[in-house]
């Protein structure tokens, strides 16, 4: 993982450069940083219309005792992209638009899931005590470790024991 990394951080900005230089001897300088700039600002128009739709959905889904996990994975989306449109260059702007096309973050979902089913150890869990606790999950201070017991309950409310209880003070 640190390889890819580390490829990335050397070929994007490489990239990045060689369009600058390609797409300046094409159309000019100014041209070329009148694109960047209206890209960044048609990439925070988006962010904010598409961003303020994800939070709705999450609502909604919230609304109905459903966990928003697509609407999560949307907006984590819309988070990388803005950032992608925010820097400068072609390369990381065409990168950030296509994330802002739902059928493209679809695609990089389920490549995502299958690629966790297939090397992670992925547990789904509910509501419960903190973060991963509950039903389906691990308790926050365990490390995934032991066996999952699922049971039921039933509280019964017995009348205390007279020998439970203190004696009357008729010191009075």
């Amino acid at each position: 993982m640190a390889i890819v990394l580390l490829a990335a951080f050397i070929a994007v900005p490489v990239i990045e450069i060689a369009l600058f230089i390609e797409v300046g001897g094409w159309i000019g300088l100014w041209s070329t940083v009148a694109i960047v700039i209206l890209t960044a600002f048609a990439g925070t128009t988006l962010l904010r219309i598409q961003g303020l739709s994800v939070l709705q959905r999450a609502q909604e889904s919230a609304t109905r005792n459903e966990l928003p996990v697509q609407e999560v994975f949307d907006g984590l989306c819309l988070l990388v992209a803005g950032v992608l449109l925010l820097t400068p260059g072609f390369f990381t702007d065409a990168l950030g638009f296509t994330l802002f096309v739902p059928l493209f973050r679809e695609l990089v979902g389920r490549g995502i899931w299958r690629w966790l089913k297939r090397h992670g150890h992925v547990h789904v869990g509910g509501f419960g005590r903190g973060f991963g606790g509950g039903p389906g999950g691990p308790s926050p201070g365990s490390r995934g470790a032991g066996p999952l017991i699922d049971g039921d309950f039933e509280e019964v409310n017995t009348p205390p024991n007279d020998r439970d209880r203190l004696p009357p003070n008729n010191d009075t």
